[in-house]
């Protein structure tokens, strides 16, 4: 009944009305006895839709998907190589709002805001205010677009692009799609996970009308995130044509075992959602608590070949600041 209630309102009013309150949040799961190993964030707060939460199991304090958005007292302690830009993308950002790391895409900081802070963030200490695109800076980012020809994907980033309303987020695929180089417009979005309701008729119509390719990545880190509601709402938007990948986040404790990530890339497949990459994680500062050892990362890869057709085994790779593409993980190091 609760999840009924929760799904019946529009995706708007789901998130106006996401926990924020720690004590809230562990009352609705009955985990009250975690609340000295919690504390609460002055930067970054707690923010979880109900949805997501509806999600969770009552009771089970080692809930995947709860672990993934608890504050943490460990998120306080201070880890050597763990820092606040782990990808230095300040230093990345020729015109406001616009981040130009890879030869042929650019990333665009729509908004700062997401529906849900998940701890191990890599941008939750980004300093958004001074990277919003603002009127003039959207005019900006068109001359630069222009005046770099081999730029042919826009991505849609954030923060959440589907955060925005669909008037916003309307108002930038017509100026990217005017522009004649670009061939493909791609959001990197979590909200279909969270909310799915966000992908709303509205949307799914407008993107599928879209003379580019539309890619959507979620960001999807355990099979639970996808329960029936979700599932139906991605397989509508690979019905409107949009071509859906993932890519996940390594998190000790949560999906760093061979069951949990082939369960997870079976349950995208049967959502209509393939398997992109596997990320380790980015070393911000917060969140040396989720890594894995390298060395544990590539034996849990060389399982997953074993026990996963080649098209469900994403790429496990590694981001690094002074790289202007995804690193592969030397799989066949000490072999």
């Amino acid at each position: 009944m609760i999840n009924h209630l929760i799904t019946q309102k529009n995706w708007q009013t789901q998130l106006s009305e996401a926990i924020t309150s720690i004590d809230e949040l562990l009352s609705i799961l009955k985990l009250e006895s975690l609340r000295a190993e919690v504390y609460v964030p002055k930067h970054f707060e707690l923010r979880v839709p109900r949805g997501f939460v509806a999600k969770m199991s009552i009771g089970d304090s080692n809930d995947p998907l709860l672990r993934q958005v608890l504050p943490d007292q460990r998120e306080q302690i201070k880890v050597t190589g763990y820092v606040a830009d782990p990808l230095s993308e300040n230093t990345q950002n020729p015109v406001k709002g616009m981040l130009h790391k890879y030869q042929s895409r650019v990333l665009l900081t729509v908004t700062g805001a997401c529906a849900i802070h998940c701890r191990y963030c890599f941008r939750q200490h980004f300093d958004y205010s001074a990277n919003m695109p603002t009127a003039d800076a959207k005019e900006n980012i068109i001359d630069y677009i222009t005046a770099h020809p081999e730029i042919n994907e826009v991505i849609l980033s954030g923060g959440d692009p589907l955060n925005v309303t669909n008037r916003r987020l309307f108002a930038w695929l017509d100026t990217l799609e005017s522009l004649p180089q670009l061939t493909t417009i791609r959001l990197h979005t979590r909200l279909p996970l969270v909310i799915p309701a966000r992908l709303d008729d509205a949307l799914l119509t407008r993107l599928s009308q879209s003379r580019c390719h539309i890619v959507m990545v979620i960001h999807c880190n355990h099979a639970n995130e996808i329960d029936a509601l979700t599932a139906e709402h991605l397989q509508r938007a690979r019905a409107a044509g949009i071509t859906l990948l993932n890519q996940a986040v390594l998190l000790k404790g949560i999906n760093d075992s061979v069951a949990v990530q082939t369960q997870l890339s079976q349950r995208l497949f049967s959502a209509g959602v393939l398997p992109y990459y596997l990320h380790v994680l980015d070393k911000v500062a917060g969140a040396a608590h989720f890594d894995n050892d390298e060395r544990f990362a590539i034996e849990l890869y060389w399982s997953l070949l074993a026990a996963l057709p080649g098209y469900l085994v994403p790429k496990l790779v590694r981001e690094l600041p002074n790289k202007p593409f995804k690193v592969p993980i030397d799989i066949y190091n000490d072999r």
